[in-house]
């Protein structure tokens, strides 16, 4: 797991410099004060130990225990995000009530999820969950990548239960303005297959939805073949679940700075996983498809290829 004290997440900077001139905190001992405080007048916890943090561009992950059992406290002090924190935040008590695991939050002593408080250095908008126990997933065990696709399809069943706007956002029209200005021509042949799979693509015949947006590796945990918890819906957007199947197929086995891509035989494990709580209908399987090549097409960083990417793009993804 993380180290003890203060690091960062996947940045090459300083943690100190960075806590310091992000969040106004000059070192991990203040930090502890004022969780402390905030939790006690805001919560009603009584903290006893913070024991690690994570600081994650404008937002923090804090590890403390409490009189109420071990927690997890996250903000941000990214203002323009306020909005869509707080709305993700109280997706997590309804999904969990569908038996999805995921970390129900800490309600306030006013019965808030997440609320914005004063920091040394501005607003944070912050939340405290239970911490869950467990290993991120690994996807070389083909077991937990099963689970791991049973998993996401209940996470889009209960999601689905949940009223959101629906923005009209076509996916052929989508990836063909990608492909026309986005595409940096880093794999041209599977550019070119792109765009003949996709004159050929059916019409998608699935409504969109509120979907997980980032379901891999750093926000699955694990213990032995279980999923124990299924992390951060900050990302959570509007989109059919067949886009998001295929966005987490391609990044499933992706933590932090290991950043790498995921083999045919993963991403069919998982697909597996996934229909053996909803199956795909036909339409669904030709753009499952269509937007995994995309996915794993925009992934590809450099003309090189250091990471391997389009060696993958290929490989038999359905």
């Amino acid at each position: 797991m993380l180290p003890p004290g203060l690091s960062m997440l996947w940045e090459a900077t300083d943690p100190q410099a960075a806590l310091r001139e992000r969040f106004g905190f000059n070192d991990f001992d203040q930090v502890g004060d004022w969780v402390t405080q905030v939790l006690g007048e805001t919560w009603g916890l009584t903290v006893v130990r913070c024991s690690r943090m994570v600081i994650s561009d404008q937002n923090v992950i804090l590890w403390a225990g409490s009189d109420r059992g071990d927690l997890v406290v996250k903000w941000s002090r990214a203002r323009e995000s306020f909005g869509r924190l707080d709305a993700s935040t109280r997706l997590l008590r309804p999904v969990a009530g569908q038996g999805v695991p995921v970390a129900t939050p800490f309600a306030t002593l006013d019965a808030r999820d997440r609320v914005v408080l004063d920091g040394p250095g501005g607003a944070l908008s912050v939340t405290v969950l239970p911490e869950i126990t467990g290993d991120w997933l690994n996807v070389d065990h083909p077991e937990q990548v099963w689970a791991a696709g049973a998993c996401l399809a209940q996470v889009h069943r209960a999601l689905g239960t949940i009223t959101a706007p629906m923005p009209g956002d076509d996916p052929k029209e989508r990836i063909e303005g990608w492909l026309a200005g986005a595409d940096r021509g880093f794999a041209p042949a599977a550019s070119r297959r792109l765009g003949e799979l996709l004159a050929a693509a059916p019409e998608l015949d699935d409504q969109r939805q509120l979907v997980h947006n980032d379901f891999r590796a750093a926000n699955i945990l694990t213990q032995g073949s279980a999923i124990t918890a299924v992390l951060d819906f900050d990302e959570v957007r509007v989109d059919h679940r067949v886009s998001d199947l295929a966005r987490a197929g391609v990044y499933l086995g992706t933590r932090f700075t290991d950043w790498r891509p995921t083999s045919a035989a993963v991403k069919h494990t998982l697909r597996a996983g996934y229909e053996s709580v909803r199956p795909l209908s036909r339409a669904e399987a030709q753009w499952l498809e269509i937007l995994l090549l995309w996915h794993g097409l925009a992934a590809v960083s450099a003309p090189d290829d250091p990471d391997g990417w389009a060696s993958v793009l290929f490989m038999g993804q359905t």
